[in-house]
């Protein structure tokens, strides 16, 4: 139930870059995505080092009172400085709201695109949460015999895609078509994977090397497939996020699941 309801409630990631789609200019907006992108990555990162230093030496408790602690300072600094802005569609209501999330499905169905995007969004955090959920039980076990805290560290490797996807998304996704930028994070998500399947459990090269080109390769791809997908219905983008947001959290679920399944066997 608390797990639930963290997932319930946990909704700005979801509706900042929509935003973030809605204020940058179409020639600068991958740019503007990934800079968000790197925001909510390092996030995670700091979360997965943080929660690994905390529950080294203090109970696992502790990090949930930090985190609820930290979404009421995030509260208070929104309402500070967060500005107001027009609405997309100032014409509905809330009646109208049954309507509009029935019209996520008629989007999805109508538009190639977002289906597209929705499959890879699917497939990649498929792969990522697989990696990053069965890691801690690799490294916690022969032949490394890792401790919590050494684990956590390994956070540290996402920082080189969050500096890097950036400058990447400014000189290629903005200046490409997105779908190169897509095929791009595909193969290098594809490559971290062979690389620590076949060495990773020999020597911790592979895992490192395997959280570069995934988090790279994952972050990438998501950014290109947003530009791509903000352009379709500019007063819809929202909707449009819900899809692919769902999309890409049911491949969370999945590579949670099947990965701790298989790791068990």
């Amino acid at each position: 139930m608390p797990l639930s309801s963290i997932a319930s409630t946990n909704i700005k990631p979801s509706t900042v870059l929509p935003l973030v789609g809605d204020l940058a200019p179409p020639h600068r907006r991958a740019a503007a995505l990934s800079i968000v992108a790197s925001g909510l990555l390092l996030g995670m990162l700091l979360a997965r080092l943080l929660s690994g230093v905390v529950t080294n030496y203090t109970s696992w408790r502790t990090i949930y009172w930090l985190s609820f602690g930290l979404q009421y300072l995030i509260l208070f600094l929104l309402w500070l400085f967060m500005p107001d802005y027009p609405s997309a569609n100032p014409t509905l209501s809330l009646k109208s709201y049954p309507r509009l999330l029935y019209s996520i499905l008629t989007i999805f169905l109508q538009h190639p695109r977002l289906i597209q995007a929705c499959l890879v969004g699917f497939c990649t955090s498929t792969t990522f949460t697989n990696f990053w959920t069965t890691l801690t039980f690799l490294l916690a076990a022969p032949p490394y015999n890792y401790s919590t805290l050494v684990i956590g560290l390994f956070a540290l490797i996402g920082i080189f895609s969050m500096l890097f996807t950036p400058f990447y998304s400014r000189l290629v996704t903005d200046r490409y078509v997105t779908l190169f930028s897509v095929i791009v994070g595909i193969l290098f998500a594809l490559t971290g994977t062979l690389i620590g399947t076949y060495t990773g459990t020999f020597t911790v090269a592979g895992p490192i090397l395997q959280a570069l080109f995934l988090d790279f390769g994952c972050q990438s791809a998501m950014i290109a497939n947003r530009a791509a997908i903000y352009a379709i219905l500019p007063n819809a983008r929202n909707r449009v996020n819900t899809a692919y947001m769902i999309s890409g959290f049911v491949g969370q679920l999945i590579g949670t699941a099947v990965g701790n399944h298989v790791f068990a066997m």
